[in-house]
């Protein structure tokens, strides 16, 4: 599976932004999918994650409220809206796919890694 991310850019406290991620391949929906950031000299964290079907979703408490995954499996997308941004949301955004319908936060358990997209958001 390739992954391509898209979507990143320069927006406003309070702004929205919407992050797409095209994934290559067959049985897309065999694939758990999630969202990861990293922030200039932080650790890469975790942000959501949506079940291979689309039916289980989980979120970041930082992102909860704000932000919502979602996916097409028929056009083998995964997607992030973002609402409400703040400062600290700023970071490269990663989207990751693992060999497993079943969610899961932990980076080192996705396989697959897109090249990441950068939001910054200003005060």
């Amino acid at each position: 599976v390739q992954l391509q991310a898209s979507g990143g850019g320069l927006v406003q406290a309070g702004d929205s932004l919407r992050l797409s991620c095209a994934a290559s391949g067959r049985t897309f929906s065999s694939y758990a999918a999630g969202w990861f950031r990293q922030a200039p000299g932080k650790e890469r964290e975790f942000v959501a994650a949506i079940s291979g079907g689309g039916a289980v979703t989980y979120y970041a408490d930082s992102v909860k409220g704000r932000f919502t995954i979602s996916r097409d499996n028929a056009k083998n997308t995964v997607n992030l809206q973002m609402n409400s941004l703040k400062p600290e949301d700023t970071a490269v955004y990663y989207c990751a796919a693992r060999t497993s319908i079943v969610v899961v936060t932990t980076p080192g358990l996705y396989d697959y890694w897109g090249q990441g997209t950068l939001v910054t958001v200003s005060s």
